[in-house]
């Protein structure tokens, strides 16, 4: 069987659960083939998989990370905006006509379904986002209502016409995205909430004892890790802010920030009780080690640290709805604290690691996780990519 991946490329969470469910297929006697743009590009390269380069596509981000509304409206604007996706679906159309899938597989990629319906090839859509971003400012406010209606009747179509929509969510009441699912009742029928993409299961790892000793970190000192993810846009202004607010932490605590760039070296650079790396391939090795994660709002992010029984500090992107809503659930759940960008310092951060490493949300980290590890997302999906080309 032939399977065509489109993850969107804005950030690294579409691809990053992509590439499991291609290895899981390939691992079954599948060809897989992949088509990405901007950082999915680096990540899908790293990981050796055939790759089609497609047209970029993105929007406009002010210099602390948070999403340019006005901007993107005039550049690229939207009849600007329109010829990019147009080309997508050229470029698609062309790149699937020559591979000739059994199936596509598209991750929030709109382009990609479109170009699979024209070419009548059956098509499985993950998403945890049904409707696209709109930024929540004050003065945008009715703009952004108005725009929320006619993108979800567009989008909605977009979905789910002919497509299996797959949710990598937990069921109620733990579903991080909850707040980005409005989905009418007319398309809810193509849709399933499956579970979170999991590559490593916390099983699959030596004990936290064992990694500890193995990755050469401290056993007496609360471990902090600090993945970073996003587009490299949104996430730069962060990224300095943390670390410099980091090296001035105390050394009661060990800390391991990433800034999560797959195309680099992963050669860390140590400075006291910090440890920096541009890119760590065994992120999950970190995760079932440390004691506590900070990180961006993404919605990868948060299920994994749920999944290996972390507590999080969230730090969402300004104006980014989608994080926005994700970090507010997951602070709901009891397993995260999450801490606007414009009120970030060292007092701030170090008075909420301390709260966040307190038995109350540890254990309440521990007792969500016995309840996340029910939901084998990974196995759900690669079930459902199956069976859709098999019909």
């Amino acid at each position: 069987m032939k399977i065509y991946f489109a993850p969107c490329g804005i950030g690294l969470g579409h691809v990053g659960r992509s590439i499991p469910i291609a290895k899981r297929l390939v691992e079954k006697g599948n060809h897989v083939i992949f088509s990405t743009y901007a950082e999915g590009i680096g990540y899908v390269e790293r990981e050796q998989f055939p790759l089609i380069k497609a047209p970029p596509i993105g929007f406009q981000v002010k210099p602390d990370g948070s999403i340019d509304f006005r901007q993107t409206a005039i550049n690229p604007g939207p009849f600007l905006a329109s010829f990019t996706l147009l080309d997508q679906i050229d470029s698609e159309v062309r790149t699937i006509q020559g591979y000739g899938p059994d199936v596509i597989v598209s991750d929030s990629r709109a382009s990609t379904l479109l170009a699979g319906r024209l070419l009548r090839v059956p098509r499985v859509c993950i998403l945890n986002q049904f409707q696209p971003i709109v930024p929540r400012r004050t003065r945008n406010l009715r703009l952004a209502r108005f725009a929320d209606i006619v993108t979800l009747t567009i989008i909605g179509r977009i979905w789910t016409g002919g497509s299996t929509v797959l949710i990598p969510d937990f069921p109620e009441p733990y579903t991080i995205s909850v707040g980005n699912l409005t989905i009418p009742k007319s398309y809810r029928k193509n849709v399933t909430l499956i579970g979170p993409i999991l590559p490593t299961k916390p099983d699959d790892l030596p004990t936290k004892k064992e990694l500890i000793r193995k990755l050469g970190l401290s056993k007496d000192k609360p471990i902090i890790f600090a993945p970073l993810s996003g587009p490299t846009s949104e996430k730069a202004f962060v990224t300095g802010m943390l670390r410099k607010i980091l090296l001035e932490f105390p050394d009661d605590y060990e800390i391991i920030m990433s800034y999560g760039y797959p195309s680099t070296d992963d050669k860390p650079i140590r400075h006291g009780n910090l440890t920096m790396y541009k890119w760590v391939p065994n992120r999950f090795e970190y995760l079932k080690a440390c004691d506590l994660t900070i990180a961006r709002a993404g919605h990868g992010t948060i299920t994994q640290s749920m999944c290996f029984g972390k507590p999080m500090i969230i730090i969402p992107t300004p104006g980014h709805t989608e994080q926005i809503s994700n970090a507010k659930q997951a602070e709901e759940i009891g397993v995260a604290k999450f801490i606007l960008q414009n009120c970030l310092s060292r007092e701030k951060l170090l008075s909420t690691v301390k709260e966040a490493l307190g038995n109350r949300m540890v254990e309440r980290a521990a007792e969500v996780q016995g309840e996340a590890l029910k939901h084998d997302g990974l196995e759900n999906a690669v079930n459902s990519v199956i069976e859709v080309a098999a019909k």
